[in-house]
């Protein structure tokens, strides 16, 4: 059966070096859905599991499967996000997971995680920096996290899950991941490093200062060497070189100074644009959302209050593959019913891109400087129909969700023609349009 030919070729390569990314083999013209795993696992997880005492990387690697289902579970928290550090937030792991254990038919073994108890400096130590950078004050002794708030930002799945494992277990009653305080017991070992918001805890230094400033008392590339100097002390990493350890980066630059020390653990990233091949792979890696920045479009499907066709508004002046945006600014700024306009990061370019979005049919997601960005999922929210322009793009979840029932995919080289694109959002029907509205505001509002 297909998942049996997925686990040998898994237990074949989980010990030797990836030689590419899935990404990098050819897409078909039509993209199709990836095949869901939760009908396989139905039939043969009762065989899978009799085996995995006799093999216990079998059992690795059916928890990593394993473990796309269950970042699936928590795929609403990304649609409604809450920055607040407070455990009791409403984060409702427990709800989505429960809702896809019934819909699967079936129930499913627990995953056992360890969580590490790292030293402060790679958890709520980075909180702390990044505030002190922006003017917080701290007592010397101040020892409250309760009191340190994780700021809102585009990259936060470190925090949903470090979030959840903290929670008492009373709490994550029913919960798939099972927190285990005996590392034996264990299938995964989650390291809680905010690597994503390390990268980001000192501002970006103005235009033309150069190096006159003092030189920031943060440092992210001594925070990440400091963190494998300290994992390469464990005894259970030492037992697997990393390969049942999970690290978020999701932001396509987080880790990137130790990243070829920690090639073998699961990681879990928003793309595979800045990793080699040999670094990061769907084999073992898993790719998560974004956390949206938009507002949820507080209405209901229709198209009456969206006048505007098509909208962008982002960078229009990117690197490598984001190339493609420059030339779409060329074609389209002149078209009849489409905004397409440049806007860097800040609170107005939110509001205006939330007012666009909110106003719009069809919202234009182009390659970056990675193939995907936070924009796909600004869109969703919105209920604006995404068109994604990304060829080599590699979304959340595949197996699960079936992107073409509520996204509209265009080959780069068809997009580039002027006049093609707009033609073919216009020959969309109304009933279409509503189509996919209807299962964007399924995805957003799932719980």
């Amino acid at each position: 059966m297909e998942i049996r030919r997925t686990y040998s070729r898994l237990k074949k390569l989980i010990r030797m070096p990836y030689q590419k990314n899935m990404n990098e083999e050819a897409k078909a013209k039509t993209r199709k859905p990836k095949p869901s795993l939760i009908s396989s696992i139905n039939t043969t997880s009762q065989t899978l599991f009799s085996a995995m005492a006799r093999k216990p990387l079998l059992k690795q690697t059916l928890a990593t499967l394993f473990l796309l289902f269950v970042l699936y579970a928590i795929f609403n928290a990304f649609f409604h996000p809450t920055y607040s550090s407070a455990f009791d937030s409403p984060f409702s792991f427990n709800s989505a997971s429960s809702v896809l254990l019934a819909a699967s038919g079936a129930k499913f073994p627990t995953v056992n995680v360890f969580l590490y108890d790292l030293p402060r400096r790679f958890t709520h130590g980075v909180i702390r920096h990044h505030a002190l950078a922006r003017g917080a004050h701290f007592s010397e002794k101040h020892d409250d996290v309760s009191s340190l708030k994780y700021p809102g930002h585009q990259h936060m799945a470190e925090w949903y899950l470090f979030a959840d494992l903290s929670r008492a277990d009373s709490d994550r009653s029913g919960s798939p991941v099972v927190r285990v305080m005996d590392p034996e017991e264990a299938d995964f070992f989650f390291v809680p490093f905010f690597s994503s918001l390390s990268l980001i805890v000192n501002p970006p230094r103005p235009p033309g200062s150069g190096a006159s400033l003092e030189k920031p008392i943060y440092s992210d590339e001594e925070n990440q060497e400091a963190l494998v100097e300290w994992l390469e002390e464990q005894e259970y990493w030492k037992r697997s070189n990393g390969r049942d350890h999970v690290i978020v980066a999701s932001d396509p630059n987080a880790m990137y100074r130790v990243i070829d020390r920690i090639k073998n653990c699961v990681l879990l990233v928003s793309d595979f644009g800045r990793l080699r091949p040999d670094q990061g792979s769907l084999v073992k890696d898993v790719v998560v959302p974004y956390s949206h920045r938009i507002k949820t479009y507080p209405g209901d499907v229709g198209v009456a209050d969206r006048k505007t066709l098509l909208f962008f508004m982002g960078n229009r002046y990117r690197k490598e593959g984001g190339k493609i945006r420059d030339i779409l600014f060329q074609i389209l700024e002149n078209e009849k019913d489409v905004i397409i306009k440049h806007g860097a990061q800040s609170r107005e370019s939110r509001r205006a891109a939330s007012q666009g979005m909110h106003t719009s049919k069809f919202c234009l997601h182009p390659a970056g400087d990675t193939p995907s960005a936070c924009r796909l999922f600004d869109a969703i929210v919105s209920l604006c129909i995404p068109v994604i322009v990304s060829d080599s793009i590699e979304l959340p979840f595949e197996d699960t969700l079936d992107y073409r029932k509520f996204a509209v995919f265009v080959e780069t080289t068809s997009a580039i023609k002027p006049g093609y694109l707009v033609s073919k959002l216009r020959a969309l029907s109304k009933q279409k349009i509503l189509a996919y509205q209807k299962k964007l505001k399924e995805v957003s509002s799932a719980a």
